[in-house]
Formats: C-alpha cells, sequence, structure tokens
C-alpha cells in the first residue's frame, strides 16, 4: 500500500455531488468509486470514492490531478502526516509545519503524464 492523500472537504459530498463535480472538471467515475483521467490514448486512475475521495499517487502527474480534483470539490488534499498539498502561482506546494515546499510546476506535472516514480 502507498502513501494515501485524502480530499477534505469542510462538509461531506453526496455520490451524486461528487459525480457532477467530477465530470464538470473532465474527470469520469468508473464503475462506482474509481477516479479516473485521460493522458494521451487511456484513462488513468487517480483517485477513488471511499465515502471522501482518496489517491495513493505513484507519480507527479496523479499528484497534480488529485490537487486539481480538490480544487474542483471545494477542498484541500491532505497526506498522511497532515501536509497539505497545493496550487499556489502554477507551483504544485506541500504545506507542513509552517514551511512550504515546492514540488514542481502544475503544467509540467501534467504534461509529464502518468509514468510511475522509480526508485
Amino acid at each position: 500500500m502507498g502513501y494515501e492523500l485524502r480530499v477534505v472537504r469542510e462538509s461531506p459530498i453526496a455520490l451524486a455531488d461528487l459525480v457532477k463535480a467530477v465530470e464538470a472538471a473532465g474527470f469520469e467515475l468508473r464503475g462506482s468509486d474509481e477516479i479516473v483521467a485521460r493522458h494521451g490514448d487511456g484513462d488513468h486512475a487517480v483517485g477513488a470514492w471511499r465515502g471522501q475521495v482518496v489517491g495513493e499517487p505513484g507519480s507527479d502527474w496523479q499528484v497534480a490531478q488529485l490537487v486539481r480534483l480538490s480544487g474542483a470539490l471545494g477542498a484541500r488534499l491532505v497526506g498522511e502526516d497532515g501536509e497539505v498539498y497545493a496550487l499556489r502561482d502554477g507551483v504544485v506546494e506541500v504545506l507542513a509545519d509552517g514551511t512550504a515546499l515546492a514540488i514542481g510546476a502544475f503544467d509540467e506535472m501534467l504534461a509529464a503524464g502518468p509514468a510511475a516514480w522509480t526508485p
């Protein structure tokens, strides 16, 4: 199991409202729980609906997609350790313990595609 990121909202979202927001943002809800985004000729998993949206990203592309999805849902993207992932001035940042760390340019992260991180 990878590192889990959660899309956290102040108020819960109903599945019907999730579907509308996901589709409006260009994502697709596959089945009853998998959220996917297109890249190239394929669909790639971004997260899953488990009463809230969760994801276990394996690439910068997936992190950027989760940041984009959290914005579309009016939510925050929060890691297991309480850090918050946010988009500011075109850069994805991780905010933890009062410190912001840039992890990449949003557009570049999306353009890189879903290729998995390698050790």
